[in-house]
């Protein structure tokens, strides 16, 4: 699996409430999430997102173990995001709705092209490739299949 964005900088220990805070999870409405996708870190960065890679400090998704969290982010219209380390449940919840969480350690310079490739290995940004944690062949499958219920239904 293949992608790129423009590079959206994040600090570390962002956590689950700051990607969605908790009074929007009464609804199951994605637009209402993606509408206020980290509202109170930033209320400019929701617009900014559309087909970004966000590039963040350590330890991003930390806090509550909320899958809408990743979703609201994959319905953002976020590529990926990449960070040196992932709070572990936010790292599963991520790929189980398709959403690229990608292990690196990325300098981040806000809006600049950024592509990834997650069968070769690396994260390419400012004309330099670093490399990456693989992902097992599984969760690659599970990722360009659209998430695990997307491929559960594929291998039915």
């Amino acid at each position: 699996m293949q992608g790129a964005g423009h590079a959206v900088c994040l600090g570390p220990d962002i956590d689950t409430d700051q990607v969605i805070a908790g009074r929007y999870l009464r609804t199951k409405d994605h637009s209402i999430w993606v509408s206020h996708v980290f509202e109170d870190l930033d209320p400019a960065l929701a617009g900014r997102l559309k087909g970004a890679v966000i590039v963040a400090g350590k330890n991003f998704g930390c806090g509550s173990s909320r899958e809408q969290a990743a979703i609201a982010l994959r319905e953002s219209g976020v590529a990926a995001v990449i960070a040196p380390g992932f709070a572990r449940i936010f790292f599963r919840n991520a790929i189980n709705v398709g959403l690229p969480a990608i292990e690196s350690n990325l300098a981040c310079i806000e809006g600049e092209h950024v592509r990834f490739d997650l069968a070769a290995g690396w994260v390419e940004a400012g004309g330099s490739r670093y490399p990456i944690r693989p992902l097992s062949p599984r969760m690659r499958e599970i990722l360009a299949a659209g998430g695990l219920v997307s491929y559960w239904r594929s291998h039915q």
